[in-house]
């Protein structure tokens, strides 16, 4: 029984994986935040004017940044979601036998503590910037 819930876990989350996803990176860099990239015109060697478009600056690490922490957040709630089915098969498959119990609660309390320990950070910061009023939920390089 144990093996048939691993497989159904395994099979939901590999084919989770070929599903049409959005993407989360913008399709351009200068659509999230002109801060991010430039339009550079150079005069090359006395001849026309060039344009560069989209030339990375030192605040594209702030969208660099965003976006790192978008996918960090996502793949924590998807880990969260993973591991709280497979408490749940666990615990479904148990037979009633103590030690299967045990290790089916113990995979469901460390998930929500996952998930809680998530929520608490996010509410630390939040206080933080309420309290300090230094916006520390956001990353910002100056110009």
């Amino acid at each position: 029984m144990k093996f048939i819930a691993t497989l159904l876990v395994f099979t939901f989350s590999l084919f989770s994986l070929f599903l049409p996803q959005k993407i989360l990176a913008a399709t351009s860099w200068s659509s999230y935040d002109s801060r991010c990239v430039q339009s550079v015109t150079v005069k090359p060697n006395g001849m026309g004017q060039v344009t560069y478009n989209d030339i990375a600056t030192i605040q594209g690490l702030q969208c660099l940044f965003f976006f790192v922490l978008q996918a960090i957040v996502s793949l924590a709630g998807l880990a969260f979601f993973f591991v709280f089915i497979s408490g749940g098969f666990q615990y479904l498959f148990s037979g009633g036998e103590q030690k299967s119990v045990a290790a089916a609660s113990s995979t469901l309390t460390m998930a929500v503590v996952g998930l809680v320990g998530i929520i608490a950070s996010w509410l630390i910061f939040s206080l933080i910037q309420k309290f300090t009023g230094i916006n520390v939920t956001s990353f910002f390089i100056p110009s």
